[in-house]
């Protein structure tokens, strides 16, 4: 049996750009030559593409890391480096991908050809032929590459269909799934036949055609991870419409209203929204001897404990043995499905905002703190990113860097906060001395 794998932890990893050069023009019979170093290129995207060929995130199994090329450095006669090529992703349709540090929604893939950029690449450094001035016409400065984007990911494919089969263990949903569609799974007497979602395409008489999907059965407690637990409720979160599967027959022992209170139950538990998708319930097993007595005493229960102003669910009687009652059941499914909407998977507090990739204006240039060995820390994005863009084997490009530490405040950052002549600073692994 293949292997069904519906969640994935990965990092991802864009392309640094690449180092601007610092070199001069030394050509005869030119005097005075200037500065001739070229940018660095941009680094590689890491980018996500839907592949309708692929059904499950087996791949990202076996492969975690994805790390796109780093753009290549600049040269000399003003030329700038290559851009690095984007690193393509395949993803099956139906994947959510989320960050895994703040669990925000990212984007939600589901078109085939569909593509997202999930790790952007640095942008190239400059060359010293972008920093000559009339003060300064022969700079020895040039930029290192912009570090590329660096996030870890959770994936999570959730079944495209338009119609979910829910139900408790063995009331015949596999079954029903085969002989309404081409689908072959696997059918057997016992719980949890069924261990991966399957899905077939289901085309009524009338020349309708709709996806469908069996899931696995759920049990009472599966919200809090009974059984096969909440690992594939996220499956029938892409459904529009719910065909509840209940075993009318109680070959079980169970009652069928209460089943059909119990996998509500589940549902609402594992995501209110599921509550809002129309149910047909389908009361399956209809050649079985007690089968209609115990319809008449379901009907009678659900109209008793409904609300007087809701319209009760259809129920349609079926056989999928005997085949009774399955066109009757897949038309109004057809119906139903015509007049459903789509339903949003998240609202807006799940979803992160479009990515910005420069710095917020209303956001702290550094922080300061202290370490315990008495050494001054600064961080912040913004500084940070000065300080991997300066090349520190160049002395104009160090003096540069720390004016613009001055023209941030750190300066009177650090002075206020009682920094002394000599004491350390620290950024990353970086360590110089503080000059009052």
């Amino acid at each position: 049996m293949s292997m069904f794998l519906d969640t994935a932890k990965i990092q991802v990893k864009a392309g640094n750009g690449g180092d601007g050069m610092v070199a001069f023009r030394r050509e005869k019979y030119v005097p005075n030559g200037g500065p001739w170093g070229g940018d660095g290129g941009r680094g590689g995207n890491v980018v996500f593409v839907v592949d309708e060929g692929l059904r499950t995130l087996m791949d990202f199994r076996y492969n975690r890391h994805f790390k796109a090329q780093s753009g290549e450095k600049g040269m000399t006669k003003g030329m700038h480096g290559r851009g690095a090529e984007d690193l393509i992703v395949r993803v099956p349709q139906g994947t959510t991908v989320r960050d895994a540090e703040t669990g925000k929604v990212l984007t939600d893939l589901v078109e085939n050809g569909q593509e997202f950029i999930v790790a952007r690449g640095g942008r190239g450094g400059r060359g010293n032929i972008r920093f000559a001035t009339p003060k300064n016409p022969a700079p020895e400065i040039s930029e290192n590459g912009e570090p590329g984007q660096e996030r870890e990911l959770l994936l999570e494919l959730k079944v495209l269909a338009d119609v979910g089969l829910v139900g408790f263990p063995s009331v015949g949903k596999s079954t029903l799934l085969s002989v309404i569609t081409a689908a072959k799974p696997k059918i057997g007497a016992y719980h949890f036949t069924t261990i991966v979602p399957n899905l077939g395409m289901v085309r009524t008489h009338s020349g309708e055609s709709f996806a469908v999907a069996d899931l696995p059965g759920l049990i009472e407690g599966a919200s809090q991870g009974v059984g096969l637990g909440t690992q594939f409720l996220r499956h029938i979160e892409r459904t529009r419409v719910i065909l509840h599967v209940i075993d009318m027959s109680a070959s079980e022992g169970r009652d069928p209203y209460e089943d059909y209170l119990a996998i509500n139950k589940e549902l609402e538990s594992y995501n209110l929204r599921l509550m809002e998708r129309p149910q047909i319930i389908v009361a399956n097993k209809m050649d079985m001897p007690d089968s209609d007595e115990n319809l008449k005493i379901f009907k009678e229960k659900l109209a008793a404990n409904y609300d007087e102003f809701a319209e009760l669910p259809q129920i349609f009687p079926i056989s999928s043995l005997t085949k009774q009652g399955l066109a009757t059941l897949l038309d109004a499914t057809a119906e139903l499905l015509d007049k459903t909407p789509e339903f949003l998977l998240y609202d807006e507090s799940e979803m992160e905002e479009e990515a910005y990739y420069g710095f917020d204006e209303e956001a702290p240039a550094f922080e300061i703190s202290r370490d315990d060995d008495a050494t001054w820390v600064l961080s912040g994005d913004k500084l940070e990113k000065l300080f991997n863009m300066t090349n520190f084997d160049r002395d104009e490009a160090v003096m540069k860097f720390a004016r613009q530490l001055r023209g941030m405040g750190v300066d009177e950052a650090l002075r206020a906060r009682g920094a002394k002549d000599g004491d350390l600073v620290r950024i990353g692994k970086f360590e110089f001395e503080f000059v009052d």
